[in-house]
């Protein structure tokens, strides 16, 4: 089979262009996945080699799983316009789809064939509002080089051994095509970029992409609402060249996907895009095959319309000139559990989402805004009580006991549940020191239908002076939103061991005390997943109010331990641990901490009270 098709591409290159567009460019892009790597070095073709006014073909799906066909007409090479040495081909489309469409959104990764040699793909568009579809072209020597980063366990069995020189054929020494020196010191930064990858929402109310877009937007990623969705529908057609692949980075009662083309096949890996979808490195997303319903043509943002189908794979690598995906791997997803308890009963939501640092706290956050967001109980006046766990492996788990309830001018208490969970996600990732490997979220939301918010609105004590182990009265009165005043009596201790002198009281919500601890410079050195994960776990819950004694002595802590009042002694003895950042001192301690019992309002304000300590 493989000498016949030989032939056929020999017998092509006497021919006129209009050969190049039958199937004997078509079985070469469809039959890469079963060739062997002597076969695949044949069909490509280095940069070097390209030049104006050849003649070629490309690869996509305009609709259903089927590649068609584009004539591809090269126009020319722009030198070190991605990146150093990184060179883009520069052509026009030609074909009654292509047209009409224009380049769309989800064509990036069609790979292009000249004289049946891989040429590399479809990666970037030219200006906006274009009036003919060109294209530039990222080198498929470029695109080969991921391979050489990737260290994922498939790495050993992959068939793309060589190396780029060997495989492409493309050289660096100065002088030649690609080099610096032969740069033309133009910069196509204005006028040449990366074809939108769309980020398609499905299961997603409109307030939620709104709130959340400019955070996916500003990863070069179009957000897409409701235009396709994700199955595990089989899709017997086998992936090729030109296919249409899906990385999914939600999965379930919501989901998020992006969509772009299949350019290389091997019976390992696929290389997709010929641009980053996010180019964070090595990553772990599901890849899928995908069905194009439609593409919409638009001068403005012109985008294919996808369902995603069965999983093939996972994505393990989202680099500078391309995607490279690994086919019968599962990935390691993050599964949601999300609770609703209302009057109507309980709602239950499922999906997975991306473990990654920076889009996981992302992802959480607008799919829980959009689960409490996009239900009929939802209501600007509705208060939630939340419980939850994050299951980490190896770690006792994050906690989560709050209240959220809308305050005045203030977020609404969904969007507050959300940044609450996506903050405790951040500094989870953010610690230097171990890469968690997050287990599961589980979630349960009580809906309260009313606006169950406070205000500490004064505070006295019933004493200006006071001795060592006296017991004293701090009187708290609250103003609940359209409610009575709630007056509480808080007993609180004189510590035995309180110095003579002014020892002020802070009479407060729990998150003004966590502010506090976080504002203290113990804060500024990154603690180990443990650590983080104690201190987590110690924040104060927002439904009471708290009152702490604060001396003017100086406090340690170490990792998630606090030491108050040291003596000058100590101090000394732990001077080294202070020089190696593994102690941080600060001015003041809190001596002690009490509370009143949970309330059923989110509390909020603060106030400072002295005692004179006789």
């Amino acid at each position: 089979m493989t000498k016949q098709l030989l032939a056929v591409f020999v017998a092509c290159l006497s021919l006129p262009f209009s050969c190049l567009t039958q199937e004997a460019v078509a079985h070469p892009a469809q039959s890469l996945s079963t060739q062997s790597l002597s076969d695949q070095e044949q069909k490509t073709i280095p940069v070097n080699q390209i030049h104006a006014d050849m003649r070629g073909v490309a690869y996509t799906v305009f609709q259903g799983v089927k590649p068609e066909s584009m004539e591809v007409e090269v126009l020319g090479v722009l030198h070190n316009v991605n990146g150093p040495k990184g060179d883009v081909i520069l052509v026009r489309l030609h074909g009654q789809r292509v047209e009409y469409t224009g380049v769309v959104a989800g064509m990036s990764g069609s790979p292009v064939y000249f004289d049946g040699k891989l040429a590399g793909a479809i990666a970037f568009r030219i200006g906006e509002f274009s009036k003919e579809p060109i294209a530039g072209v990222t080198p498929i020597a470029d695109m080969l080089e991921i391979n050489a980063l990737d260290r994922s366990p498939a790495e050993e069995t992959s068939a793309i051994k060589p190396t780029v020189k060997e495989v492409a054929g493309k050289t660096a020494a100065p002088g030649e095509a690609g080099s610096l020196e032969n740069s033309d010191g133009k910069s196509y930064s204005n006028y040449l970029r990366p074809i939108e990858t769309p980020l398609v929402f499905n299961g997603f109310s409109e307030q939620a992409i709104n709130l959340f877009s400019k955070e996916f937007a500003s990863a070069g990623i179009v957000p897409v609402m409701g235009a396709g969705s994700v199955s595990n529908d089989k899709q017997p057609e086998p992936v090729e060249p030109g296919s249409a692949i899906s990385a999914i980075l939600v999965r379930g009662d919501m989901d998020i996907e992006a969509t772009c083309t299949v350019t290389y096949i091997d019976p390992q890996r696929l290389l997709a895009c010929g641009h980053p979808l996010l180019q964070f490195g090595s990553v772990d997303l599901p890849m899928s095959k995908a069905e194009v319903l439609a593409t919409l043509p638009s001068p403005l943002n012109a985008f294919k319309i996808v369902n995603t189908t069965e999983p093939v794979g996972a994505f393990v690598q989202d680099r500078h000139t391309g995607i490279m995906g690994v086919f019968d791997r599962q990935p390691e997803m993050i599964p949601v559990t999300l609770n609703l308890h209302s009057d109507a009963g309980v709602k239950q939501f499922h999906y997975e989402v991306l473990n990654n640092p920076k889009l996981t706290p992302i992802a959480l956050m607008v799919t829980v805004f959009n689960a409490l967001h996009g239900v009929n109980e939802f209501g600007e006046e509705i208060t939630y009580r939340v419980a939850g766990s994050i299951g980490v492996k190896g770690f006792p788990d994050v906690l989560m006991k709050n209240m959220f309830a809308p305050a005045d001018g203030g977020q609404p208490a969904a969007m507050q549940a959300a940044l609450s969970l996506g903050e405790r996600f951040g500094r989870i990732y953010d610690n230097p020191y171990n890469a968690p490997a997050i287990q599961g979220v589980k979630l349960d939301f009580d809906l309260v239908r009313e606006r169950r918010w406070a205000r500490l609105e004064s505070a006295r004590t019933d004493v200006t002076e006071a001795r060592p182990g006296d017991e004293i009265t701090v009187e708290t009165a609250l103003a609940p939103y359209r409610g009575e005043r709630i007056v509480q009596y808080i007993p609180v201790k004189i510590p035995t061991s309180a110095s003579k002198g002014t020892l002020r009281i802070l009479v407060s919500d729990g998150d003004t005390l966590d502010r506090v601890s976080r504002g203290n410079a113990a804060f500024g050195h990154k603690l180990d997943l443990a650590s983080t994960i104690a201190v987590l776990n110690k924040e104060h819950s927002n439904n009471r109010v708290y009152v702490s004694l604060l001396e003017a002595d100086p406090e340690a802590r170490v990792g998630d331990k606090v030491m108050p009042t040291l003596p000058i002694s100590v101090m000394n003895v732990m001077e080294p641990m202070r020089g190696n950042q593994e102690m941080v001192v600060s001015g003041e301690s809190n001596v002690d901490e009490t509370s009143t019992p949970p309330l059923d309002y989110v509390v909020s304000g603060a106030q400072l009270l002295t005692v004179t300590v006789k």
